[in-house]
């Protein structure tokens, strides 16, 4: 589109791979303008039709340096025997300079994972565990104005617990500092109980002009009924004063 999404050109193939929910995550790069890097996963089923080698979920990078009209060869980033990472969720430090990249464990063997880079993804710590207030499936992270931040995903018990909140929308309130030193951040929210043992919950999330929280999901609201979308704006203030009261 070129007149922001009054109209759009046809659609084409973005290359001769493809993925599972590829360019789930976005970030723009400090290259230059128009530079972006986009994260997803693929277990060889879509990467390369062609040339099938289903062992194991791999992170694919692939890079746009002209606004997204064409994208780089993707090359994978994390391959784990051990785990199954898949679901990228990336959000940089205050500064700009370390992303964070949040990562759905799908063998539920381990807790979700993070990794950090320091030079724009060209190359990542090896991924750790994240607390169990974060263990969850498909992050999705925005700062909010006075600079926490926010998240949205699919709520997982971890391994070995049983939480209140497996399958449910929930969210999550606190810092970078927080994903960088393991930390449990200031709190979780549930924001919907999910009337299925899994299917829900893959947040659009953004952030109004006067700070409101905008997240959006799918999920099954109603026992019995299908699957329905549903959208939640609340103001942190609001979930701040909530916390506090709990």
């Amino acid at each position: 589109s070129e007149n922001d999404g009054k109209s759009w050109s046809e659609l084409k193939p973005a290359g001769t791979w493809g993925g599972i929910v590829v360019m789930g995550a976005v970030e723009p790069l400090r290259s230059g303008r128009g530079h972006y890097v986009a994260f997803f996963h693929d277990d060889g089923r879509f990467f390369r039709p062609d040339q099938k080698s289903p062992n194991g979920f791999r992170v694919f990078e692939t890079i746009t340096r002209d606004g997204g009209l064409t994208w780089s060869y993707p090359r994978a980033i994390f391959h784990r025997m051990d785990l199954d990472l898949c679901e990228p969720g990336v959000i940089r430090s205050p500064d700009g300079k370390r992303m964070a990249m949040l990562l759905r464990e799908n063998s539920r063997g381990a807790n979700s994972q993070i990794a950090f880079s320091d030079d724009d993804g060209r190359t990542w710590t090896e991924p750790r565990a994240l607390p169990d207030s974060l263990n969850g499936d498909r992050h999705t992270p925005k700062y909010l104005k006075d600079g926490r931040i926010f998240m949205s995903f699919r709520g997982v018990s971890p391994k070995g617990k049983s939480e209140a909140t497996d399958g449910d929308w929930v969210g999550w309130i606190g810092s970078f500092s927080d994903l960088e030193q393991g930390k449990s951040g200031q709190y979780r929210i549930r924001f919907k109980d999910n009337k299925t043992s899994w299917d829900s919950s893959y947040p659009g999330v953004e952030v109004l002009r006067d700070g409101t929280i905008l997240t959006t999901t799918y999920g099954h609201w109603t026992a019995g009924e299908k699957a329905f979308i549903l959208s939640v704006r609340v103001h942190p203030k609001e979930l701040d004063r909530l916390a506090v009261s709990k």
